[in-house]
């Protein structure tokens, strides 16, 4: 039997993901190798990879315009966290080269051209590709144990914070996250 070649997609249909508002995310590890630390007394231990998914995750708003952390947490296995996304807009109104800011500057963004918000696919797709290429920097350095073919999983998972009750449940979870470990690791893959 043929299995179809094509993934179905996890994403809401029809939503914009570059839409302002909160999105709480899971990235796992491929084969969910346990990675970045353990969990000792019900508290997370980051290794030093660990250390290095917490520096680079810290960094999105560095290198996102629009988007803000909120809530994290690195996991053996996984990560937990709250994304924001700012409304960036259009271009404001008067000449191209008064629309040039200092941030657009530094990143090298062409005069003129108006700040864009990128959407949640393309941080998380700049995060796991930034940790892949610090973690094969780390495996090379002879730091960090080698990872099967992938660091990460291919996808992730989003959910649509839709109010303040959604946001408050989920920094619960992801405050909560190690504490449910010892269940979380009995489990079947």
């Amino acid at each position: 039997m043929r299995y179809p070649t094509r993934r179905m997609s996890l994403r809401l249909k029809g939503w914009d993901y570059r839409s302002p508002g909160g999105y709480f995310v899971t990235i796992c590890t491929h084969r969910r190798m346990c990675l970045f630390g353990e969990v000792v007394d019900e508290v997370m231990q980051l290794n030093a990879c660990g250390e290095m998914i917490h520096t680079t995750w810290a960094e999105i708003p560095i290198h996102c315009q629009g988007i803000q952390i909120d809530a994290f947490v690195i996991m053996p296995d996984h990560f937990h966290g709250i994304i924001s996304i700012e409304y960036v807009g259009a271009a404001p109104r008067g000449r191209p080269e008064e629309w040039r800011s200092e941030a657009q500057a530094e990143n090298g963004q062409a005069q003129g051209l108006a700040p864009t918000t990128p959407a949640m696919g393309d941080v998380i797709g700049r995060f796991k590709t930034m940790t892949l290429h610090r973690y094969k920097k780390g495996v090379n350095d002879g730091l960090w144990e080698p990872y099967d073919n992938r660091l990460w999983q291919r996808g992730y998972y989003d959910h649509i914070l839709r109010d303040d009750a959604d946001l408050a449940a989920a920094r619960r979870y992801i405050r909560d996250n190690p504490l449910a470990w010892a269940l979380d690791c009995n489990r079947d893959f």
